[in-house]
Formats: structure tokens, sequence, C-alpha cells
């Protein structure tokens, strides 16, 4: 069977490239023929090349990009990834779009209870062909850190491109208020820029705190393992997200995790338990000195959120799901 996944901005390193990437990989391992497509590429297709199913990632992205091409696949499914569910359905502009990519799908996927019941509230007659399949997690391979961290420092790392919904000059603001306390504060991020003018901004505020924040830029898959495996903390400060595959790289790490309250890091967070959740700027400081000062902590929640990423995130468990829908759909 040969399954074609099309992706928005591929192979620009970014969530939904780790997660089709791993995606294809261990549909290989099942004896799959797979071949990645940019659906955002200015030298787009206008054809896909041959193709049992053609599995779309981002909603949104993934219709205009259909528009475009000379012929419909015979057979598409859809994987909804955060922003297409959040922010593009509710969009005026947008929504119509959303809404054909939906319907003519012969299948859809989510990763989790919520996002397939605010989905189905919005959407109700595509209520048959919605399937619940959480992000697999598979570790990046062990690569070199690019950079060292401080002896005597405490590290907090934010993974993620450079764009507005991900909300970084708010961690970095509300890092600074702790770093005039704690002098041994360090923040590292990583990630391509992908908005110019929120480039701009964060580097701006990167430029103004050189003392306490490096930016490394878009960092190799292969050596992220060895800057998590450094970090004391990952954050994750997004305003919006589907299943951030960062988090649950960190929780594989056994590092713990101090992300926003929203419903994408929540279906994954367990506030207190596998990691902490904030809803207000005061509860991220709260939190945050309280990892910075207690060493339990982190661990009780590190080791926890390693045991439950292991047990509800396999990655091979995701392509044998994948691989029945697909099965599903051919025959």
């Amino acid at each position: 069977m040969k399954i074609v996944l099309a992706s928005p901005n591929y192979p620009q390193l970014r969530g939904n490239t780790i997660t089709v990437q791993r995606i294809a990989d261990n549909l290989k391992k099942l004896g799959l023929d797979t071949e990645i497509v940019s659906t955002t590429d200015d030298n787009t297709i206008h054809s896909f090349p041959p193709a049992d199913i053609v599995h779309g990632f981002h909603a949104y992205n993934f219709y205009k990009f259909l528009q475009k091409l000379d012929r419909m696949p015979d057979h598409y499914i859809v994987t909804i990834t955060g922003t297409d569910l959040n922010h593009d359905l509710f969009d005026p502009e947008k929504r119509k779009d959303v809404l054909a990519s939906l319907h003519g799908a012969e299948a859809i996927h989510v990763f989790d209870e919520k996002a397939k019941n605010l989905l189905l509230k919005e959407v109700p007659g595509v209520a048959d062909k919605v399937f619940i399949m959480p992000q697999g997690n598979l570790p990046a391979p062990e690569g070199t850190s690019p950079v060292k961290k401080e002896p005597g420092s405490f590290l907090f790392f934010l993974p993620a491109g450079i764009r507005k919904v991900k909300n970084i000059p708010a961690a970095i603001s509300m890092l600074h208020d702790l770093h005039l306390r704690y002098p041994q504060l360090r923040l590292w991020l990583v990630g391509p820029v992908l908005e110019e003018a929120e480039g701009q901004t964060v580097l701006g505020l990167v430029n103004r705190h050189q003392e306490w924040i490096r930016y490394l830029g878009q960092v190799p898959h292969e050596d992220m393992a060895a800057i998590y495996q450094q970090a004391d903390v990952v954050l994750n400060t997004s305003l919006s997200e589907g299943q951030p595959a960062t988090i649950l790289e960190a929780m594989g790490y056994a590092v713990p995790v101090l992300a926003s309250d929203i419903p994408g890091n929540s279906s994954i967070l367990s506030n207190g338990e596998t990691g902490l959740l904030y809803k207000s700027r005061n509860e991220f400081l709260d939190y945050a000195e309280k990892l910075m000062n207690n060493n339990k902590i982190r661990e009780s929640i590190g080791h926890a959120a390693e045991a439950y990423v292991r047990k509800h995130h396999s990655s091979e468990r995701e392509a044998e799901t994948l691989l029945e829908i697909y099965k599903r759909i051919v025959k």
C-alpha cells in the first residue's frame, strides 16, 4: 500500500514535520510505501504521486493545497493539528475551506477527546468519520548539543518556531522577573523564525537580555535530545496547540514541563502530576520558582511524565491504528 503524507512547511523543523516524519518511518516498518510532500511550498506539485491514500495534516492548509491540484485524490483522510481546529474553524474567511476539507475526508483524526468534542459541536455531520489517536512519541536519536549548560545555572528551555501563537515574548517577560531574584536562571530558545515581525520582536528581546538568554536558531532534530537532557524545565507558553510533540519529547526524557493551560497541553499534562499548567502570570512565576527550588518535585514530575508517555503515546500503536484506518478505506 502506498501512502502520501501531505504536511505544511515540510521539511522545516516544526511540530508537523516531526509528527509526519515519525508516522512515515513507523508505517515503513509495517511494510507500507510512504512519501511526504509539502502543502505550502512555493514550488508545490500539481498532482499527487500515485497512492492508495493521501493523508493530509492541518485541515485548512491541506484543502487550499487540494484546490491547486489538477485532480483530487481518490481517497484522503485529515489529521486536525491545532490551529485548524482552534482558529481556522472560527475564522469567517477560512471556515468554509475547513468544512470542505472535513466533509471530503473519509476519516478525520484528532488527538484527544476534547478536540473531538469541540469539532463535533461545530461540525456534527462528520461524527461517524472521527477517530481519536494520541500523538506518538519517538525519542530523537542521540546527537550533540550546539551549546553547553553553564555550571551552577538553572536552565529553562523553550523549543518552538517563532510565531505569535507561541507567545515567546510572554515567556521572556515572566522569566525576566524571576531572573532578577535568581541570577543563575538561563533560557534557551530553539526554533526557526516563522513570522518575520514576531522574529524581530523575539530577537530584539534576546539581544536585550544576552546575559541570560540564548537563541540557538533551528537545531537538527537529531541534536535535540542533547539539549533536552541538559534542561531543568521545558516551557510551552502557546496560546493554542494541537498536541505538541515538544512536550511529549520533554516528558520522554523525564524533564518537567511548565505549560500554558490550554486544551492541547492539558490533554497531555495532568497538573501537579505529570507537569504543571499555569493560567496566569502569577501562577507561572509561582510554579517556575517552585521548580527551581525543589529538586524532589522536579524529579517526581519528570519520572511520572516519562511513565505516562511510555504508556499512552506509543509511536508503534499510532502507526498500527492508522494502518487499520487506511485498510478500511481502501476496502
